[in-house]
């Protein structure tokens, strides 16, 4: 290095921007270039002595960059050396020569060309410089042996300079400042200047470098101290274990552990497990990483419910008047907990199916579970599987992993207290699976009474017996479920609620309980069922009874808001006065159109939260054949479309359809409520019959709806989601059903109050539905077949003809 700079006249030197640096003069720095302006600037500099200019920019993240972009004071360099690299980019090695200022700065060339001159600094050699610069020595070499990461070789370095500008820059290329504030430094002009802030940023530097020695000698002092005290209890260890006064008095953690796994009252395959790890426990220090994992270990393991039981109440009639008293209806669900109960009363154990409630949300299944163990006297714990993807949730975490746990089954079973509690899996369709396991096959082994009697968790790696425990599990969508669980489990239906149910539910249940939590008196509402009717039929329109509370709720607060000012009042809210509390009704009273329609059809759809109705709308008009359908229908719905134009181009004849209808006539299907997404197989007759009310001008009766799947032979099969259906029938005031003939087992396992004043016809293909609906056409090959099967099918509300 040199230790003096000569100045330079005005010179023109190609410009090479940097990113993040500020290069000193007498410092030698690679350089990584690939920009293509950089790249030119080099390659001119290499013809012109090898001069270049480099200039720091304001914003490193920019990458075309303007004179405005870059800083006015540079360094005029010198290159020494250029590597071209395999993936494109230069290795560049530059040496500082001489400050300088730019005076003008031109963009016409390939790259930037600067006219610089050079800054000159002041008082470049005064005694006052010199003084500045011992003082700035001595600290930095202060700075330097308190830096691990800078080598003794720096200082030797330093040794040698004797300018004081060299000496300067040489420091300054040392210390670890951001690129604007060394610029700051390489752009002052007064040498002393630069001096007083070199020292100001060494000062701080050394006392963050002494504060952080003194940080890691106190760390390095407790370690001694760990390691010390560590190795005086292992030589004390083994001096009694010699001496033969080895007892278990030092060890108090070992003595209370023992005590608890004799409590516990553990199966012997455990034990013998829980004694060893206690005798590792035994021989390591108390305050190691090793030992703190046996400790949760034998925690977990002593806080089980090995062998706690409760006794079950198997008073039939006891436990039915609880679950009359906790639900209204929900007969089925009733009946297999009764029947449950009964085979439990002659057998100590039932190695039965799981239970699984599948119904809309709302309808009661979680609380249902938790009366099932009140009515048997069981503790109750619940587990909600939605959105678990992980197969450890369920097994466990291994030992090896820091912080690892027990599944959530065994945490479960600890919360119970006992070991034949009603444990509720609830939510088990919306489970998922990634690239960490697949929970539900983590199920099988719970959920199978042919295996849980010892279930493995991957934290704990000993059986533990899961037979006593009566497994409920709760869904939304029957098909959801994976299959190898479903074939684990009895299905039971869990339908929503009629409005009579509801009405009752509200009355008995709901009304009561927000009355309570909302701070009012029986005698500040009331709430006539006539009110209630309204709050069913024009504000909520669900399977369940959640939204009914909402309203309800609704109601409560807004008495409680007009008796705040402690006047209590009696307020009667009459079916005239509810729009005051709730609004404007949300739903209209019936859905289905008034009066008789031309080319519409009554649909019925099953929903995740209950059935609904569809009005099936089909015009022709003149055309040439196209099909089209709007609405969002989903594929399998428009393929059901397709099945029904084909079936009526074959055998509309005796209904006065011409074959080639299609090639005159454009067809168009539309299911209002456009926005919300529809399919399904079940809408075929529908449409069919639609598009034949459509294509001879004959209405269909408003009082009619219908469901099936259509075959291009006109068979209609069978549907699934039947009381759904039937429900949604009933609040929009259908009477006749169409329904396939494969579904009577169905319809008649339903309960009597849904099938009541319901007229019911059992089809087998389209046509009969056509015979009944379009009685001035009959088939001439099969109309007496057809029309006598379609009476025989005809059902009254208490069953069949």
């Amino acid at each position: 290095m040199s230790d003096s700079k000569t100045s330079q006249d005005s010179s023109i030197y190609p410009v090479l921007p940097l990113r993040d640096v500020v290069v000193f003069p007498s410092m030698i720095f690679p350089l990584l270039i690939g920009r293509a302006g950089t790249l030119a600037a080099v390659e001119k500099a290499m013809v012109m002595e090898r001069k270049i200019l480099l200039l720091s920019q304001h914003d490193a993240n920019k990458e075309d960059v303007s004179p405005e972009d870059l800083y006015q004071v540079g360094v005029i360099s010198s290159i020494l050396q250029t590597l071209k690299l395999p993936n494109g980019l230069v290795k560049v090695l530059v040496e500082g020569l001489q400050r300088a200022r730019v005076t003008n700065m031109s963009t016409d060339q390939e790259c930037l060309m600067a006219e610089t001159e050079p800054l000159d600094l002041i008082e470049p050699d005064s005694l006052g410089t010199r003084a500045h610069m011992n003082v700035a020595t001595r600290i930095f070499r202060e700075y330097v042996n308190l830096n691990r990461q800078l080598p003794d070789e720096v200082l030797m370095t330093l040794s040698n300079l004797t300018s004081p500008e060299s000496v300067a820059d040489f420091i300054m290329a040392h210390l670890p400042l951001s690129s604007t504030k060394k610029q700051e430094i390489l752009e002052e002009s007064s040498l002393p200047e630069q001096f007083k802030n070199i020292n100001k940023v060494l000062d701080q530097e050394i006392e963050i470098l002494k504060i952080e020695h003194n940080i890691e000698g106190q760390v390095k002092d407790k370690i001694s101290r760990t390691q010390r005290n560590f190795f005086l209890q292992e030589q004390m260890r083994i001096i009694k274990k010699e001496l033969g006064e080895d007892t278990e008095e030092d060890f108090s953690d070992v003595i209370a552990y023992r005590k608890k796994i004799r409590k516990a009252r553990m199966p012997k395959a455990v034990r013998e497990r829980a004694d060893e790890e206690l005798e590792k426990l035994k021989g390591m220090p108390m305050m190691s990483p090793e030992a703190t994992v046996i400790k949760n270990f034998l925690d977990w393991v002593c806080a089980l419910p090995w062998s706690v039981k409760t006794t079950d109440t198997l008073d039939l009639d006891i436990a039915e008047k609880i679950l009359d008293e906790d639900h209204y209806g929900l007969r089925k669900p009733k009946e297999r907990i009764l029947e449950h109960l009964a085979v439990l009363s002659r057998v100590d154990k039932i190695k039965g199916p799981i239970l699984c409630l599948v119904g809309p949300p709302g309808v009661g299944k979680t609380s249902l579970a938790r009366s099932i163990a009140r009515s048997m006297n069981r503790k109750f714990v619940r587990l909600s599987l939605g959105g678990i993807r992980d197969e450890a949730e369920i097994r466990g975490h291994r030992r090896t992993y820091i912080g690892s746990m027990p599944g959530r089954i065994i945490q479960g079973m600890r919360r119970a207290g006992s070991i034949n509690p009603v444990f509720l899996l609830d939510e088990v369709d919306k489970m998922a699976a990634d690239f960490r396991g697949d929970p539900s096959s983590a199920l099988l082994e719970v959920l199978d009474p042919e295996q849980n009697f010892s279930f493995s968790d991957h934290y704990l790696e000993v059986g533990f017996d899961l037979s006593n425990v009566l497994f409920i599990t709760t869904a939304n969508i029957r098909h959801e479920i994976p299959l190898p669980l479903q074939d684990r489990m009895e299905i039971i239906e869990v339908h929503g609620y009629l409005e009579h149910e509801k009405l009752q539910i509200a009355t008995n249940f709901l009304l009561p309980k927000q009355v309570k939590e909302n701070g009012l008196k029986k005698s500040e509402l009331v709430l006539p069922h006539e009110s209630i009717d309204r709050v069913i039929d024009e504000y909520t329109r669900e399977s369940g009874v959640r939204e009914l509370e909402r309203m309800l709720a609704r109601i409560c607060r807004k008495i409680a808001r007009e008796n705040v000012n402690g006047e209590t009042k009696s307020i009667r809210v009459t079916p005239a006065t509810l729009e005051k509390y709730l609004g404007i009704p949300r739903y209209k009273e019936n859905q289905v159109e008034k009066g008789d329609r031309i080319g519409t059809a009554v649909g019925l759809a099953w929903t995740s939260v209950g059935g609904d109705i569809l009005n099936i709308q089909a015009n022709v008009m003149k055309g040439k054949g196209a099909i089209q359908m709007t609405g969002r229908l989903g594929d399998v719905m428009k393929e059901s479309a397709h099945a029904a134009v084909s079936f009526l181009r074959s055998n509309g004849a005796d209904w006065g359809i011409a074959p080639d209808f299609v090639a005159k006539q454009d067809i168009h299907f539309h299911i209002p409520e456009a926005a919300t997404p529809k399919d399904g197989p079940s809408a075929g007759i529908t449409m069919a019959t639609a598009l034949l009310s459509a294509l001879t001008g004959k209405p269909v009766p408003a009082d009619v709806a219908m469901t099936g799947e259509i075959t291009l032979r006109g068979n209609v099969l069978p549907i699934g989601g039947l009381a759904e259906k039937i429900m949604a029938a009933k609040r929009a005031g259908i009477s006749r059903l169409f329904i396939p003939s494969e579904n009577r087992v169905n319809w008649t396992d339903l309960d009597d109050e849904l099938r009541k004043d319901m007229n019911v016809f059992f089809v087998e293909n389209v046509i009969e539905v056509w015979q009944e609906i379009f009685p001035a056409k009959k088939s001439k090959s099969s109309g007496k077949g057809r029309r006598k099967s379609t009476r025989a099918a005809r059902t009254s509300p208490a069953g069949s003809h």
